[in-house]
């Protein structure tokens, strides 16, 4: 018999979860097994609160257009479930008829959803289940890249060529540029700002994620370093740096700002820094942050980002209606050059909580950049070559008066 569709998105929006619901729904509406599809408003609180939408009443224009539309059309939450609530959430499937769950969302999100399959199979409800990733921070495990890293890499990459130029054409008083990237855990997104590096002097000078400590010291010295050779310096920097102690170098102490999984809100790194710098080297410092605007800007979307999330959207789709449950979509990279991808299943239980930080080999050794091997990885993800600017060759004349002092 057929049954229902419920879809839910989780965590930060990004600027390609909504094309993976689009592949969804796009997909469940040829499927004769499907009979209601129905939304989540909030994600997971929709569930718990009852608050469910009917999709097949949206224009197909508007599901169509769900493809290039940033954020997350549903609405998302972060919200921890207890044990009364995953009872109360088997209560809604049964009632609505809910054949196929399928969750949007990152590391918490899929830990949720392989709760709930678990539940449901112990209950034997006929629930399939199944975890559709999405994370600009890329730090699922087992998937080659999440959709979301893609667009948010591409965003990164634009901003720091574009500050570094601000900067280059201004540092005999703008000196020194920080910029601070999103990221809990893990440096992903602060890496990617490597990708616009063109040659050994233009920027970023200096990359700096959480996989490796934060030393204050050394931290100077590396400024002051790219400082006596160039007279200005540019750096990358993540919001979740940790020092030696495995603490965060700038976080809230305020309990409101901590969301229900328990996690601190982060910021201010850059602000920090600047005054760091200020302080100990004498030398006039900015930062720039461009914040949540990072990872829904769909201006800057990688192509790529955008057609691996429908794409995952619709294999998710399809696998639950062959009978798959408990499991996530995986992107595989087949081919390097031209970059092909594939897609796969994993268990939930395998990526439900767990954190894929940069590996060593994609950290220099010096631990302020990155490594060719990184490049290699994220340089198809961005989807295609970034703006063309220009580049003048400022050739010198003859000077013909005595210097000026």
């Amino acid at each position: 018999m057929p049954q229902n569709l419920l879809v839910a998105q989780s965590g930060g929006p990004t600027a390609v979860i909504n094309s993976s619901i689009c592949g969804i729904v796009e997909k469940a509406l040829q499927r004769e097994k499907i009979r209601g599809i129905y939304g989540a408003v909030n994600g997971i609180l929709g569930v718990l609160r009852e608050d469910l939408v009917d999709l097949r009443q949206e224009d197909r224009s508007s599901i169509r257009t769900l493809r290039k539309t940033p954020s997350a059309a549903l609405g998302s939450c972060r919200y921890k479930l207890s044990a009364n609530d995953f009872n109360r959430l088997l209560e809604v499937f049964t009632a609505h008829d809910v054949g196929y769950f399928l969750c949007a969302g990152g590391n918490d999100s899929m830990d949720t959803a392989h709760k709930v399959a678990k539940l449901a199979a112990e209950k034997k409800l006929e629930l399939k289940v199944m975890g559709v990733p999405k994370t600009v921070d890329n730090d699922l495990p087992v998937t080659d890249h999440c959709p979301g890293y893609g667009s948010v890499a591409r965003f990164n990459a634009i901003a720091t060529r574009d500050s570094s130029l601000d900067t280059d054409a201004i540092y005999t008083s703008d000196t020194i540029k920080i910029i601070e990237t999103m990221g809990r855990d893990t440096g992903w997104i602060t890496a990617s700002t490597a990708l616009v590096k063109e040659t050994e002097d233009s920027g970023p000078h200096l990359i700096y994620l959480p996989e490796r400590p934060f030393i204050e010291d050394k931290f100077l010295n590396d400024v002051k370093d790219v400082y006596d050779r160039l007279g200005r310096v540019v750096l990358s920097v993540c919001e979740g740096l940790k020092d030696e102690n495995g603490q965060f170098v700038k976080a809230s102490t305020k309990g409101i700002d901590t969301d229900k999984f328990g996690h601190a809100q982060l910021g201010g790194v850059g602000d920090y820094l600047v005054n760091l710098i200020s302080e100990k080297l004498k030398i006039k410092a900015r930062y720039d942050k461009p914040g949540t605007i990072q990872r829904v800007s769909m201006q800057c979307a990688s192509q790529v980002d955008v057609d691996e999330a429908y794409r995952v959207g619709e294999v998710a789709l399809t696998k639950a209606v062959e009978g798959e449950s408990d499991k996530m979509i995986i992107l595989i990279r087949k081919q390097k050059d031209p970059y092909v991808s594939d897609t796969g299943l994993v268990d939930l239980e395998k990526v439900a909580l767990r954190t894929r930080s940069v590996p060593d080999e994609f950290i220099s050794k010096n631990s302020n950049f990155v490594t060719e091997a990184f490049i290699d990885y994220a340089t198809p993800l961005i989807g295609g070559p970034l703006p063309e600017y220009a580049r003048l060759k400022k050739t010198k004349l003859e000077r013909k008066l005595p210097p000026y002092d």
